[in-house]
């Protein structure tokens, strides 16, 4: 599998949350944990993000084991730092600390250098109505691309 192939995605956060500001970190990690990523087996399923003394971290995210790393393994779920800029760290902290919003990761991948990066969102939870609403569209558009693919 091609590094640049990797492309991990949170679907469940477009589903329960609507996402506003974006921003794209850096992840710090140990060497089994690159090698994991790059084989494709991480997952953001059931993670988010807090700001603790002035650092953003991302918790529960699962990075599967190295199968060839030895006694240096490393824990498959631990908090791992976030790599932002200060302005980027107060605007964060500012907005998770209002009510109803929260800060979780939408998307994993390694960019041209070859470093893993998170795409993180601030995101506001919806309501039931909303999750129907979002259903429906989803449904109309698989109905329309199926239309438009039918031979005449």
């Amino acid at each position: 599998m091609n590094p640049k192939d990797i492309n991990i995605k949170n679907k469940r956060a477009t589903f329960d949350y609507a996402i506003g500001d974006t921003f794209t970190a850096g992840i710090v990690l140990t060497g089994t944990e690159i090698k994991s990523i790059r084989q494709g087996k991480a997952s953001l399923a059931d993670t988010f993000c807090y700001v603790d003394k002035g650092e953003v971290w991302v918790k529960n995210m699962y990075i599967a084991e190295y199968f060839y790393g030895t006694y240096n393994n490393h824990a498959a779920r631990r908090d791992r730092k976030l790599l932002l800029n200060k302005k980027e760290i107060a605007k964060l902290e500012k907005t998770g600390k209002e009510s109803g919003f929260t800060i979780v990761p939408l998307r994993l991948f390694i960019n041209d250098r070859g470093l893993a990066k998170l795409v993180i969102g601030v995101a506001r939870g919806k309501k039931e109505y909303d999750k129907r609403q979002s259903i429906k569209e989803r449904e109309d558009k698989r109905t329309m691309a199926r239309i438009m693919q039918k031979p005449a």
